[in-house]
């Protein structure tokens, strides 16, 4: 038997061929697995009764067909496959147990048979002593033997048994080889074809998280994680979450303008499934979508899928963070953007023609709110340069210079309170270059008091006045100037925290309410300060009323009561949900649970960087000129697919969680994914498929080729089989074991279903 799974595009109108290449590609895997126990066996002079792709369980098949001596045929559970040669069980010694038990009932049977002289005439009504005659139990010995079958298969010179133990080695290590050389010449393949890949540079930043912190910018290039050289944005999200994070990853950047590298030392974020430093891919300028109900869609004339924005007001962009600074900083103004359109017949692009230019009006993207000003919490991060960081101190954070902490709380910013913490950045924006005066509660690092999740009124009571003496930690006033942030952050993931670009700090925001705006949907659905929100579920609209070129956003739940989700998060998604769609939120006031059914609004005075421009991905392509490169970038992959899955596997159950495997369905939607991206990035993911067979199938864990190798190594150095009871014990647990991780993998697999996260 054999097993696979993977460690993290879905379907649409017109997959049917992308559907069959996948089909093809991951039978092909299977295929030439199997083929390698087959063949070898055959070399081996090994009678091979069958050779199926997945499990017929219960006899249940698609297909069979029967060539010379040899069944072939299709399971229906595609799991995998199996090779069935003559003989071949899991411990000989069991075979020979059960020919020897054969031979003992063959011999009971016979002896009444042949003599009656030696069998008295008993009336077994009425035995000699007067008592009942006893029931002879039924024992697993009366059960039917095929036993010519059984000496057959451990006697035949055809039987796997027969053959000594090196060619029985051979035959169980085809399979992972065949799986390696498979993988090798698909990924020679791929690279001869060309293959697209991600640049390794940071697209966008998390607020909060270690890249963040160590204040990296859009546009910065990784080139050397802990002495390992980056080639590509996989190899990035491989080292950081595969890497030594115990005592921090040396990385080594390449900044835009900057003739020197950077150098810092970054612990990586494990609060997670895997750990993170919190960069997205970088993006090119082409238009791919524009999002549901946003500036994008608004266009005048519309926007096109695969425009690429080569000016705004007539300022030259020539990549993504130059686009991005633009946004930045005219958040609230109708800008003129100057497109370069791809000539295109009856729909298709033409690549003789040149491109033509068009000049289209984007009107600002107003934030979608409920009308709820939540309280601000505690600061969690402050971007500043670590200790010997190369770059100049003056170029450091304002809050960082100012002595700002992790766990200080703002109370005032210029004497008066900060309002809404979600409207605060796009306020102190605005103010860029001004110094304000930042009124600090120092936090717990300070005062080592007991962090709580409470207010900044309730805080400001507590601190009393500058320099107050005793009782409670004194409060400060810091001046601070204001720096021009060209670049604006957003929570990508669940809870992230709010950051201030200006200053250089990330915050929390409570879920509990501060103030409701007067007139809005959350003050007609009663809700009032105090209230603290439990649970937000956004309802997409009914499908007849989503435009056809939308994707269909899924249903979200958003449960506050878990320390993955936050109010930045809510309002983020909100900033992506379908137009129509609802809020059905349920909060807390006083033990008390109420749920109601919101809509959101356009803010008049809030506006989102983002205009709902959807871009490609920035990628450079890699193609083998000759075959002698080619087979060089094959081997390269080939090996590094495969050092990968035992690097996942060793941080299994610690540093990498169990909760990014992936059974059957994630498998074949992320092969989707790659088909859809062309042939080449198919192949590479086939590479990656094959090592992962490869690798998990020579595991040491009965029932797999691993084991069966750990078997057939003990047998060579003892000359006999291990006993047949350690064996049966050993093959229940590696069975209970492959069958507790498919069910796993396919809960899993379910959950991403449900939870939108293929």
């Amino acid at each position: 038997m054999d097993f696979c799974l993977i460690a993290a595009g879905w379907l649409n109108s017109s997959t049917w061929i992308g559907i069959l290449e996948v089909a093809v590609g991951l039978g092909l895997v299977i295929f030439v697995h199997e083929f390698g126990h087959f063949a070898v066996a055959k070399m081996c002079g090994v009678k091979c009764e069958k050779f199926y792709l997945g499990f017929d369980i219960g006899g249940l098949k698609l297909c069979k067909f029967t060539v010379g001596e040899t069944e072939y045929g299709i399971g229906v559970l595609p799991l995998g496959g199996y090779v069935k040669m003559l003989g071949q069980v899991d411990n000989p010694a069991q075979l020979r147990e059960e020919i020897e038990r054969a031979k003992q009932k063959a011999e009971k049977t016979e002896s009444p048979a042949t003599s009656e002289e030696k069998t008295p005439d008993i009336d077994r009504a009425d035995p000699p002593d007067g008592g009942e005659q006893p029931e002879t139990p039924e024992s697993p010995e009366d059960e039917e033997i095929d036993l010519a079958a059984a000496e057959a298969a451990l006697y035949d010179p055809r039987s796997y048994l027969a053959k000594s133990v090196p060619k029985r080695m051979a035959i169980i290590s085809a399979g992972v080889i065949m799986n390696l050389i498979f993988a090798f010449i698909m990924a020679a393949i791929a690279y001869k074809l060309g293959v697209k890949q991600v640049v390794c540079e940071i697209g966008q930043l998390v607020p909060g998280k270690t890249a963040w912190q160590l204040d990296l910018k859009v546009g910065d290039r990784i080139t050397d994680i802990d002495g390992r050289k980056m080639r590509h944005f996989r190899d990035l999200k491989a080292n950081v979450s595969l890497g030594n994070i115990e005592d921090g990853l040396p990385i080594e950047v390449k900044r835009p303008g900057v003739k020197e590298p950077i150098r810092v030392v970054t612990w990586p974020d494990s609060s997670g499934r895997m750990p993170v430093i919190g960069v997205a891919p970088p993006r090119d300028t082409t238009l791919v979508l524009k999002m549901p109900g946003s500036a994008a869609t608004k266009a005048e004339p519309p926007l096109e899928e695969g425009d690429e924005i080569v000016k705004i007001d007539g300022t030259p962009v020539g990549n993504y963070p130059e686009l991005r600074a633009y946004l930045a900083l005219h958040p609230q103004q109708t800008l003129k953007v100057t497109v370069e359109r791809p000539a295109k017949t009856e729909g298709k692009v033409k690549t003789d023609d040149p491109p033509t230019e068009h000049t289209v009006e984007v009107p600002p993207n107003p934030m979608r709110r409920l009308g709820l000003v939540m309280e601000m919490g505690k600061i969690t991060a402050v971007q500043s340069f670590p200790p010997g960081d190369p770059r100049d101190p003056e170029d450091n954070s304002p809050a960082a210079k100012a002595g700002i902490k992790p766990g200080d709380i703002i109370l005032e910013i210029d004497g008066q309170p900060p309002g809404d913490p979600m409207t605060l950045p796009a306020r102190l924006q605005q103010r860029a270059g001004e110094t304000i005066t930042l009124t600090i509660k120092p936090g717990i690092e300070e005062t080592g008091a007991k962090s709580e999740a409470r207010s900044p009124a309730e805080l400001f009571v507590e601190a009393g006045d500058v320099g107050c003496g005793t009782g409670g930690a004194a409060r400060r006033r810091v001046p601070v100037t204001l720096r021009e942030a060209d670049w604006y952050e957003t929570p990508l993931s669940p809870n992230t925290p709010m950051s201030i670009p200006a200053l250089g700090i990330a915050y929390e925001v409570l879920d509990r309410v501060d103030s409701v705006i007067e007139s809005t949907p959350a003050a007609e659905a009663g809700l009032r300060p105090g209230d603290r929100i439990v649970e937000a579920i956004v309802i997409p609209p009914d499908k007849k009323d989503i435009p056809e070129d939308f994707p269909r956003l899924r249903k979200r739940k958003i449960p506050f009561s878990q320390d993955e989700y936050n109010w930045p998060y809510l309002i983020h998604e909100l900033q992506r949900a379908l137009p129509g769609s609802e809020i059905e939120l349920t909060w807390d006031r006083a033990g008390e649970k109420k749920t109601r059914m919101l809509t959101w609004y356009e803010a008049g005075d809030w506006f989102n960087p983002d205009r709902g421009f959807r871009t490609g991905l920035l990628l450079f392509p890699q193609k083998g000129e000759t075959w002698g490169e080619a087979i060089q970038f094959g081997a390269e992959e080939t090996l590094d697919s495969t050092l990968l899955v035992f690097r996942v596997l060793s941080k299994l159950g610690g540093q990498f969680s169990a909760t990014n495997l992936g059974g059957p369905i994630m498998i074949f939607a992320m092969a989707k994914g790659a088909a859809d991206e062309g042939i080449s990035e198919l192949l590479l993911f086939l590479t990656i498929i094959s090592a992962n067979l490869a690798v998990l199938n020579f595991l040491p864990i009965p029932v797999l080729d691993g084991g069966h190798m750990v078997l057939l190594t003990y047998e060579g150095i003892r000359r006999k089989p291990p006993d047949e009871r350690i064996v049966a014990a050993l093959t229940w647990l590696g069975l209970l074991f492959i069958l507790t991780l498919m069910f796993w993998v396919i809960g899993m697999d379910i959950h991403r279903l449900f939870t939108g996260f293929y």
